[in-house]
């Protein structure tokens, strides 16, 4: 199934690696009730795997001019780290998938549309901060996924090529902007369900962590 001889993996980090898309959802929609509004899951489906200042013209958008975003932010904020400080879920399979790949030599890097300080918190939170040799983040980049920018420079960032590169998503979104960059995508689809353009554009969904182990014991 694998293309190239591989020499790096790529990670996405919200949804695939760390549970917190759900969270996510959860403090959106807290935030907008402690406001007083209501906030469709349709839009919060809509902003996974986007960074979060597209996010924010997402909901501006979505609310109206008037819409007091600051606001809605800090609750959204608040209820997030609340909730994430209780504890960082790692999505099961994740530590047994990554201490594989190191132990197949293969350096590993993040490439994510999250903030850097909430990378590093959430990943030095649920102790796998030490796996990745590198962390590319939407904030290192002049374009967001779906454009391939954070996975180009996550491989550049390893000193690999792209197209030698594993990459691991969990949304449209992301699977787009690893396909994008010439990455040999695998999605693991987390609350939204791959569209078939995101089935064309990757190797192959598979339905958690546990079972791209597998494949990748047999691959590699």
């Amino acid at each position: 199934m694998l293309k190239k001889p591989i020499e790096a993996v790529l990670f996405d980090m919200d949804g695939l690696l760390i549970d917190t898309e759900a969270v996510y959802i959860e403090a959106y929609r807290a935030a907008a009730e402690t406001l007083g509004i209501e906030m469709p899951l349709a839009l919060c489906h809509a902003m996974i795997g986007v960074p979060s200042r597209e996010c924010d013209a997402m909901i501006q958008d979505h609310f109206g001019p008037d819409f007091r975003l600051d606001r809605f932010e800090r609750h959204f904020r608040d209820h997030a780290e609340r909730r994430m400080a209780e504890q960082v879920p790692v999505k099961p399979g994740a530590v047994e998938l990554l201490e594989f790949l190191r132990g197949r030599a293969l350096p590993l890097a993040i490439a994510t549309s999250s903030r850097p300080t909430t990378v590093d918190r959430h990943l030095g939170r649920a102790g796998l901060r030490h796996h990745f040799a590198a962390i590319a983040t939407r904030y290192d980049v002049e374009r967001p996924k779906p454009q391939p920018d954070v996975y180009l420079e996550a491989a550049r960032r390893l000193g690999v090529a792209a197209e030698r590169c594993i990459a691991f998503e969990d949304s449209n979104v992301g699977l787009a902007a690893a396909h994008a960059a010439g990455t040999m995508a695998i999605m693991v689809p987390d609350i939204v369900a791959p569209t078939e353009e995101s089935r064309a554009k990757c190797l192959t969904v598979v339905p958690d962590l546990h079972a791209a182990l597998r494949l990748l014991q047999v691959e590699l």
